[in-house]
């Protein structure tokens, strides 16, 4: 599944009913949903790289390339991401299992 994508000089991101939008058209749910796409074990995602000539407009290169970066980084350390975060609960479970 390929998340950001670039298409007509313009960087776009997948919406939730499957369709591409301009990047600068981004909400914080969009982010979220991506973010939690890009965390998942079970999904095989993709992304397009950016670069000045692909992308025209400057305001999508910044946007593309920050939202590319972030979701590249979780996707990588998504394994981390989620032992931490077990790891971070593990005490409090272990102590209200005891009582």
């Amino acid at each position: 599944m390929k998340l950001l994508r670039v298409s007509n000089n313009n960087g776009e991101f997948l919406t939730s009913d499957g369709q591409y939008l301009p990047v600068d058209r981004i909400s914080k749910d969009d982010l979220l949903r991506l973010v939690n796409l890009a965390l998942d074990e079970k999904e095989l995602i993709e992304f397009d790289e950016c670069d000045e000539k692909a992308v025209k407009n400057l305001a999508h290169q910044v946007i593309y390339r920050s939202v590319l970066q972030k979701l590249q980084d979780l996707h990588a350390r998504r394994k981390q991401f989620a032992d931490e975060a077990a790891r971070l609960f593990y005490e409090p479970y272990e102590k209200y299992r005891q009582q």
